[in-house]
């Protein structure tokens, strides 16, 4: 199967190839990277839909149509869904003549799949999904000619630019396409089919956690605001609320029509005992009467009418249309969550999306929180969502907020629908921004500016979660806990921000946001080995979780106190930023003022940062402490020799280095009794190496995969760390725990914490490990490991 015969995009189609220019490749190539729906978000990454095609194939390959429609309904919201087959159902009658009987149908499986619980729709746990609604229906390639097409994916990926020039569409593409959709709606009539299909693998305690975090949600609010803190997708949210409550002058209380005043004897218990009331309390004068209405005081000790139901509610329209992407709709969010949670609160409150209609959504889950921010339209204002929401609820008993960004309230359509409803509004909240929160009140149609909150973001931002960090990760979510660090050094990392040489020393700043530090070796099984052969080792983590952005230019420097400072220079924002990587302080400024071009590079020099440009004869000096200015300063002989000297060093690094094996979708032992992992077997060389070669041997024997873990049927487990490194984990207890590097080019190693074998590239600077040959780290612990495996598998 040829490529563009697959991967071909059409005109007036669902979805479409585009590039992201901030998210390169491990060549650096950055071309027909996602794929996306017209006019909406993102489908999806191109190294995802890599690694999802390499799980599915051993069953077969799906249409590509059909397959993003699955993932779309998977992890893309409810208007996304819509928009796609809004998009086929517009398409022109001749492309629809068989295919449309079948689009209630595959409209209705995508809808199932966004109903599944959130859990089932995440990470490894996606993976299984699909495996098993797209196990036993027809219509889909064969697994030979899905290994076909990824091989040839693998291989020429820059054949994708001739799959994204669009071409004129067919019916037959729309057909195969929905009537696979149709026949999986037919095999799962309903949600629980799905869930039913997938009993036994997803663990149970994934539910158990979902069914414990719910009761918390609901019942504890002051928890639940903790939870959301401690959550890194929700933290920003969180972190605002507990602020909105100590300024927000909104009545949280409202009272009934049974509870209201009505005159009479005054209840004076506020004031003293009862029994000591005096004559002169009764309400029977009207100035008496209105201070007591005017204060909210019970005018009856007991009621003369019964007590009326409260039909009363609060309801929160959130703006999601394209001004409200990012902060404001957080700031919104943390608004409507400040209203429904708050203590005192008496009211029963509704939150709806507006987009190009209204969604109800529930907040009382940390989850259902996180899926509600995923709620975004492409719409530039939600005037029609207003009238139809109004047109629908208008005639209820309500108290409706409309919260949205400064800028939508000067379209004329916003202009028009909240003028037309303003009788229905009572309170106008917009947001900027900088962090500011406008709140005005709507009485008998008038517009009154109440409240200005000024949030200070940088400030409540400052430490952002770090709940699901390696350190600090939770035993009861079932998630691998992986060291920060191995026995043996890390290949290099596929994505690179940028390389730094600062004193003699070599850092590497990650796509992943770690900061890794590589070594030239210093010590050899082979003296004369090393004098001939010195090169850069490995990499060892630093610091990982580090807050920045993936774009503009980095340098790297020490402080006075000899703390590693990583600096940002974004020429989009003229914003230079520096971040502490021991303290986490982070220090802004603004260099606006300054002519720079996005031709100024960064660099750190001693205790500063510099920015600099060969063909200026400026140099501006950024400090690493907090409030030191930016100095301008001359490009002179000494400056001009530090860049030299680390231009040179820049140089004579190394190019390249062993390619990370990204993806580990298959373990097994093959006939031979070798280890596979992804068709690739594990081979000891007779020049006493180690490497990963094609795997022509049938698999006998495979583990049970979960995330990133592979587990035997006896009990062995080896488990993928992304970053480059198996880990071994045999059930034989004599053994213990060894690692080998996972790179598909180059010599390989062996490591526990006391041994070490073969390529010098893996070995750490100042190793304590006993140096053994590769043989006798193969004949201690790999083999060992697979003879166990194997002599479980005979004896059963």
């Amino acid at each position: 199967m040829e490529l563009h015969a697959y991967f071909q995009s059409y005109e007036n189609y669902f979805w479409q190839w585009e590039s992201d220019e901030d998210v390169p490749d491990a060549r650096g190539n950055s071309d027909n990277n996602l794929l996306s729906i017209p006019g909406s978000g993102v489908i999806a990454y191109r190294p995802l839909i890599e690694e999802i095609l390499k799980v599915l194939q051993p069953g077969g390959l799906p249409t590509f149509g059909s397959l993003l429609l699955i993932l779309i309904g998977t992890q893309r919201s409810a208007f996304d869904i819509d928009e796609c087959f809004k998009i086929i159902k517009q398409l022109p009658g001749e492309m629809l003549t068989h295919a449309a009987a079948h689009i209630p149908g595959a409209m209705a499986f995508v809808r199932k799949l966004h109903s599944l619980p959130p859990q089932v729709k995440q990470g490894q746990n996606r993976l299984v999904l699909l495996q098993t609604i797209l196990k036993s229906v027809y219509f889909k390639h064969s697994p030979g000619s899905s290994q076909i097409l990824i091989r040839k994916l693998e291989k020429r990926p820059y054949r994708l630019a001739e799959c994204a020039q669009k071409k004129t569409l067919g019916a037959a593409v729309v057909l195969s396409d929905i009537r696979f959709l149709a026949l999986l709606d037919q095999q799962f009539p309903t949600v629980d089919a799905i869930l039913k299909a997938m009993q036994g693998l997803i663990p149970e305690a994934e539910l158990e956690e979902e069914v414990v975090e719910e009761a918390v949600g609901v019942d504890e609010d002051k928890d639940f605001i903790q939870q959301l803190v401690d959550e890194p997708k929700t933290f920003q949210v969180g972190s605002l609320i507990k602020r909105i409550w100590s300024g927000l002058k909104i009545p949280m209380r409202h009272l009934s029509p049974g509870e209201q005043p009505i005159g009479g004897i005054s209840d004076m218990t506020n004031k003293g005992d009862l029994h000591r009331m005096l004559l002169s309390e009764f309400a029977n004068e009207d100035e008496v009467f209105l201070s007591r209405v005017a204060n909210n005081e019970a005018l009856y000790i007991q009621r003369e009418i019964p007590p009326e139901e409260n039909i009363f509610e609060r309801v929160l329209l959130i703006d999601a249309s394209l001004k409200n992407w990012g902060t404001p709709k957080i700031l919104a969010f943390a608004v409507a969550l400040a209203i429904v949670k708050h203590p005192k609160a008496n009211t029963t409150c509704k939150v709806f999306i507006l987009g190009k209609t209204f969604l109800e959504v529930t907040v009382d889950t940390v989850q259902q929180v996180i899926d509600s921010l995923n709620e975004v339209s492409p719409v530039l204002d939600v005037a029609p969502a207003i009238d139809a929401f109004f047109e629908t609820y208008g005639d209820q008993k309500m108290e409706a907020f409309l919260l949205t960004h400064e800028s939508t309230m000067e379209l004329s359509a916003m202009l028009r629908a909240v003028h037309e409803h303003r009788e229905q509004l009572k309170y106008l909240v917009t947001t900027s921004l900088e962090g500011g929160l406008n709140i005005f009140k709507y009485h008998n149609g008038t517009k009154k500016h109440i409240q200005q909150i000024i949030l200070p973001l940088e400030e409540l931002w400052a430490n952002p979660s770090t709940g699901k960090s390696r350190d600090n990760a939770n035993p009861k979510t079932n998630k691998t806990v992986l060291p920060k660090n191995y026995p043996l050094l890390f290949p290099p990392p596929n994505g690179r921000l940028g390389y730094f040489i600062y004193e003699n020393e070599h850092y590497l700043l990650s796509t992943k946001k770690q900061l890794l530090k590589t070594y030239v070796a210093k010590r050899s099984t082979s003296a004369h080995h090393y004098d001939l052969y010195r090169t850069h080792r490995g990499f060892s983590v630093l610091f990982d979780e580090i807050s920045i952005k993936p774009k503009g230019h980095f340098g790297l420097a020490r402080n006075a106190q000899q703390e590693l400072v990583l600096c940002q220079f974004q020429p989009d924002k003229k914003i230079v930023s520096s971040l502490n990587l021991v303290t986490r302080h982070y220090t802004e400024h603004n260099v606006s003022a300054i002519l720079l071009h996005d031709k100024f590079k960064l660099i750190g020099i001693r205790q500063a940062f510099y920015l600099y440009h060969e063909a200026s004869n400026k140099v501006y000096k950024i400090p690493t402490e907090k409030d030191g200015p930016v100095e301008e300063i001359l490009f002179d002989k000494t400056f001009k020799e530090a860049i030299e000297h680390n231009s040179a060093a820049m140089r004579n690094l190394p190019d390249y280095g062993p390619k990370i094996l990204k993806q580990v979708y298959a373990v097994g032992i093959n006939a031979k009794q070798m280890l596979v992992v992804s068709n690739l077997q594990f081979c000891v060389s007779d020049n006493d190496s180690l490497k990963l070669g094609r795997n022509s041997s049938p698999v006998n024997i495979s583990a049970i995969q979960y995330r990133n873990q592979f587990t035997f049927h006896e009990g062995s487990r080896i488990t993928s760390d992304a970053r480059g490194v198996l880990i071994f984990n045999s059930s034989n207890k004599n053994l213990p725990e060894f690692y080998i590097p996972c790179s598909e080019h180059g010599y390989l190693a062996i490591a526990s914490h006391k041994d070490f074998g073969g390529s010098e590239y893996y070995i750490h600077e100042y190793a304590t490990e006993t140096l053994k040959t590769l043989a006798e780290m193969n004949e201690t612990y790999l083999e060992p490991f697979i003879r166990h495996i194997v002599a479980h598998e005979t004896e059963h």
